[in-house]
């Protein structure tokens, strides 16, 4: 949610602002802005509401604003409505702060999170005369730098230290001070920052793609930790004020990645990167030694000791990264000996449940930064349990804080609704399902074999199920103005059903509904008529027959049915309206390949309609606060 860009160097800063928030536009936004410094001259901030399309024509992409220190903001609403006074970037002078042009204030800065007692904060500012224009809480924040500032006569560290202190919350933190030209004073604490440079120039930003175009050499700043940016230079402290060294990290995924390669969207492209980044996921953890290969997990950090060490799983995740941990718990409860349990993270961390010792607590996240997410593997560190995390993001905050850490090799994932990533996330938990299983000796020598020749095989497998796209896209274009698409399944297809629900809801804005195929019967089919489409997911055989028995008693009801099983089982066509098919593999595998017709099919319904595939209403794509 929301985005921070900055920029110091020998360069007009306007058009490499702009340039980034384009790069950062996946996070979801409903207005834009930017300040630009010129010299000593008064900061010129521009502010608009709605796309950044309307910030690049204002400004002429930036070309319109002169300086070479700037910081710009897309932000998504939280405290207040969206408006031009309630955009980013905000200022510590008594402006309206709705229109645009040289600003008299000392202080002027953007942010990302949330300051939980920004009112208790308010309040205490109002007392000492501050006058406030807008309803959010960034503001508060910004004139409190100010109050600080003025008031101990201290350099710009000392008052953001003071600030932050006061603060209780998340931020990312970006202000300019008026007497102090051409430089950029960072802070963060929860929300993701980093900070690039190469000899020259010195970047900012939420996230690597809005900057990947000018250098690959990336710090990460830690939480309560600041940082002084000029040209060319950059240097870290801690809350004390004293410095900190830190390793820049080289970031080896290509710039040309962030974009759409020839694609209509992105979401598309990363629908057909999922044969690559698979194979790469698999590649990082699976070894070949002679004739045979193996899981090592080496990388991760965890022992073979470790694995047998614990006595019970925990995964906690929002969204799709919680639908990995239904299809996992399946898996993983098969082929090991361990209980697992998986838990929203939103849950997880505000309900006072005994955690077994002992356990493992694996935290999945495509951005590393999910706030919920953060939040429970703080939550199970502090009970003393072990922690993993299945993360995209090398050096993001859940990566650095966990135990153990287990990349995923999707690559920049731009589109809001995640493909690529959740594919990569169910193959790393099946490769810890093997690798458990193997060392617990719940899985056969044989099977351990079988299983990671199965695994290999699922790249070619995902190019082949987009095969039959064109099927699919009829399909979508005939149920496009449909109202309500309801998914049944059992066990490993009910997680199925989950993700691809959530695929048709989030783009296409058409309600639809997951449902373990048993439920059915309790309250759910009374909401079955004619038309309304069902669509079942019928992977696993020993379920198969039951599910399909589930279909018909919404057919006999009118309901049109779309069937989706594996290659060979042709005899659903017998009872269902339209039947996708996915190559064979390990039932414990399938739903890897299962989601890729559902991903097309929420793809295809949202283009029918219109819709903006890449960047749906009101979502965000790392949600960084609660």
């Amino acid at each position: 949610m929301c985005g921070i860009v900055g920029y110091v160097g020998n360069k007009q800063a306007g058009p490499i602002l702009m340039e980034g928030l384009a790069k950062l536009e996946y996070r979801g936004y409903d207005s834009a802005g930017v300040a630009v410094r010129d010299g000593e001259k008064e900061a010129e901030v521009v502010k608009t509401l709605g796309r950044l399309q309307n910030l690049i024509e204002k400004t002429d992409g930036g070309n319109a604003l002169a300086g070479t220190c700037g910081i710009g903001h897309t932000r998504w609403a939280t405290h207040g409505a969206p408006s031009r006074q309630n955009a980013h970037p905000h200022v510590s002078g008594n402006c309206t702060g709705s229109g645009s042009g040289k600003v008299e204030s000392l202080v002027v800065g953007v942010h990302n999170g949330i300051i939980e007692n920004y009112q208790e904060l308010k309040a205490k500012m109002e007392r000492h005369g501050y006058v406030f224009y807008s309803q959010t809480d960034t503001e508060v924040l910004i004139k409190l730098v100010d109050y600080y500032y003025k008031k101990y006569k201290v350099g710009p560290i000392d008052a953001l230290a003071k600030t932050i202190v006061r603060v209780r919350g998340s931020y990312a933190l970006a202000v300019m001070f008026k007497d102090i030209p051409g430089k950029i004073f960072v802070a963060r604490k929860d929300s993701p920052m980093i900070i690039g440079k190469n000899e020259k120039e010195t970047f900012l930003a939420s996230d690597v793609p809005a900057i990947l175009n000018h250098t690959r050499q990336v710090y990460y700043i830690g939480n309560l930790e600041m940082a002084e940016l000029s040209a060319g230079q950059v240097t870290f402290y801690n809350l004390d004020g004293d410095t900190v060294e830190k390793e820049a990290t080289t970031i080896e995924w290509d710039a040309e990645a962030a974009e759409k390669g020839g694609f209509e969207h992105f979401m598309m492209k990363e629908i057909y990167e999922q044969p690559r980044v698979t194979l790469d996921t698999l590649h990082k953890y699976i070894r070949e030694e002679g004739n045979s290969y193996r899981v090592d997990l080496s990388e991760v950090g965890i022992t073979d000791d470790d694995i047998r060490a614990f006595s019970q799983i925990y995964i906690a995740a929002c969204g799709s990264a919680w639908h990995v941990g239904m299809q996992a718990q399946y898996v993983m409860e098969e082929l090991t000996d361990l209980p697992v349990r998986v838990e929203l993270a939103s849950e997880f961390r505000y309900r006072k449940a005994k955690l077994t010792p002992g356990s493992l607590v694996i935290i999945v996240s495509q951005s590393g930064e999910t706030a919920d997410s953060l939040a429970a593997l703080r939550m199970a560190k502090e009970k003393g349990l072990k922690t993993m995390a299945i993360v995209n993001v090398v050096g993001s905050s859940i990566a650095r804080e966990a135990d153990y850490c287990m990349y995923t090799l999707a690559g920049p994932e731009i589109s809001v609704a995640t493909t690529k990533a959740y594919s990569c996330q169910l193959i790393c938990s099946y490769l810890l399902a093997v690798k458990f299983g193997q060392v617990r000796g719940t899985v056969t020598a044989d099977d351990y074999k079988k299983y990671i020749s199965e695994l290999l095989s699922i790249p070619s497998k995902i190019e082949a199920t987009l095969s039959d796209k064109e099927r699919i896209q009829w399909f979508a274009s005939k149920y496009a103005n449909a109202h309500d698409i309801f998914f049944i399944g059992r066990g490993i297809d009910y997680a199925i059903c989950l993700e691809g629900s959530l695929k048709i809801k989030e783009i296409s804005y058409i309600h639809s509904e997951a449902y373990a195929a048993g439920e059915l019967k309790h309250g759910t089919i009374s909401l079955i008529e004619d038309g309304t489409l069902v669509i079942g997911v019928l992977t696993q055989q020993d379920l198969y027959e039951k599910t399909l028995s589930n279909m018909m008693e919404c057919k006999s009801r009118g309901a049109y049915l779309m069937g989706l099983t594996a290659y060979g089982k042709y005899d659903v066509e017998d009872n269902v309206n339209f039947a996708v098919y996915v190559p064979r593999t390990d039932e414990h595998f399938i739903g890897v390949l299962a989601i890729v017709p559902l991903q097309l099919l929420g793809y295809y319904l949202s283009v029918s309609k219109g819709l903006d595939v890449d960047k749906p209403r009101n979502l965000a794509k790392s949600v960084t606060v609660e």
